[in-house]
């Protein structure tokens, strides 16, 4: 009978051996599944651009897209400052448009008093960015017509 505790004593040890083996393996695979390991960073060198703020190409200042003119530079002080340049160049106004979209700036957006310059800008918006008259396309003539079937 001693014989036999010692055999069960001997399995049983080797059965709490292999449980623990078991319970390091799986802890193993759950640290290994769960595991990120810390993102690598590539440092990118940056290009170095220069850009000439006072460029002008065709008769356009290339920073803001204004029409270079008498008044560019003070139009561009008072107006980039709040908005886009772009707001200014897609619309089409004559001196009484700009002056009442001003006025109702001042009035409900806080644009400050623009004083002796307001004229200048005026003059500059009503001359560069003025109605454009649009016509129609002139007739077809002389098309070889055919019919659809």
């Amino acid at each position: 009978m001693e014989d036999f505790r010692k055999q069960v004593g001997a399995l049983s040890k080797a059965l709490w051996a292999f449980l623990g083996l078991i319970v390091v393996l799986f802890a193993g695979l759950f640290y290994w599944a769960n595991y990120t390991p810390p993102p690598t960073y590539e440092e990118i060198p940056m290009k170095e651009t220069v850009t000439d703020f006072d460029q002008i190409e065709n008769g356009v200042h290339v920073a803001t897209g204004f029409v270079v003119d008498e008044g560019m530079e003070v139009t561009i002080q008072n107006c980039t400052g709040c908005h886009s340049a772009k707001l200014v160049t897609q619309n089409r106004m004559d001196l009484e448009g700009w002056k009442a979209t001003i006025k109702w700036m001042q009035e409900t957006q806080n644009l400050w008093d623009l004083g002796a310059n307001e004229t200048l800008i005026l003059s500059y918006l009503s001359k560069n960015y003025a109605p454009k008259e649009q016509g129609r396309r002139q007739n077809l003539e002389d098309i070889d017509w055919y019919e659809l079937k």
